[in-house]
């Protein structure tokens, strides 16, 4: 009786927290909407005098929709297929390998995840814009523009990552030593034991970190503002900006944009939701 009780209270508390988590996003689909009358109104409603869909076709016929599109599609696909594959690997070396000094690189690599973004982004910049023999770069990394306004400027920040190493090293440890050894008799060497072996059986850490990274470059506004300055190079994110001018915001059409840009991130946590869950728990099982 008690654990029926307990379930139920929890159900509760879940919806209550899933409608408290979901009305922001509610609010932004209500605004998207709306006329901007009724959004500069003293009173706040939260149903529309007048529901204005055309919002959406005045919104994405602003700027090169298809172009920022495409840019944070490629960014985002590059970023995350290099991000898997190094990650994994590392990851993988760092569980299943024994070498010397091992654990210290795990805790220097560990270090990343306590250093703020903010405050590498300027050494960050510095070094792809001086980056020798790219852009127009000499030897020494001067006379060029580097890598800014460039893809690869604003893919490389993102494909390695702490974060990621850890997920990855967490879950490995997970498999039995005897794993190792069965491979070894099988002769399957290293790289044919992670190809053959802890790849296949990885699809719970894989969807877990895809489904992270899509969102944070897919969501990432202030480093391509940094890294790039030309509009064919902007991302959604930028694009945005494009809807607030110095007297005022366009809020219906502000949300209109951003309700379409953030369906690819529903599609992309629905197809990873089977194993994003279990990835993340089997990720911190064992440390």
């Amino acid at each position: 009786m008690k654990n029926k009780t307990f379930k139920r209270m929890l159900a509760v508390m879940m919806l209550v927290l899933s409608i408290f988590m979901l009305f922001p996003y509610f609010l932004m689909l209500i605004t998207s909407v709306k006329t901007m009358g009724d959004i500069q109104s003293p009173s706040f409603t939260f149903i529309p005098r007048e529901v204005v869909f055309l919002n959406y076709i005045e919104a994405m016929s602003r700027g090169d929709w298809p172009r920022y599109f495409g840019n944070s599609i490629y960014v985002t696909v590059i970023t995350v297929l290099a991000s898997l594959m190094l990650n994994s690997i590392t990851g993988y070396a760092f569980a299943r390998l024994r070498f010397k000094g091992r654990d210290v690189l795990f805790i220097i690599a560990l270090i990343g995840l306590m250093v703020p973004r903010q405050v590498t982004m300027l050494p960050l910049f510095i070094v792809l814009k001086n980056f020798p023999l790219v852009g127009g770069n000499s030897i020494l990394g001067q006379g060029g523009h580097g890598f800014i306004n460039s893809y690869a400027g604003m893919i490389l920040p993102y494909v390695a990552g702490s974060f990621g190493v850890f997920l990855f090293r967490q879950f490995y440890l997970n498999f039995p030593r005897s794993l190792d050894d069965a491979a070894r008799i099988d002769g399957l060497g290293r790289v044919k034991t992670f190809i053959y072996i802890y790849a296949p059986l990885s699809k719970p850490i894989f969807a877990t970190l895809a489904a992270l990274k899509t969102t944070q470059t897919w969501t990432e506004f202030t480093w391509p503002l940094i890294i790039t300055s030309k509009d064919h190079m902007k991302t959604v994110q930028l694009a945005l900006t494009m809807f607030r001018n110095e007297t005022e915001i366009q809020w219906n059409l502000l949300m209109a944009a951003t309700t379409v840009i953030t369906l690819p991130l529903i599609i992309v946590f629905l197809c990873a939701q089977k194993y994003f869950i279990q990835g993340i728990v089997t990720s911190g099982i064992k440390g």
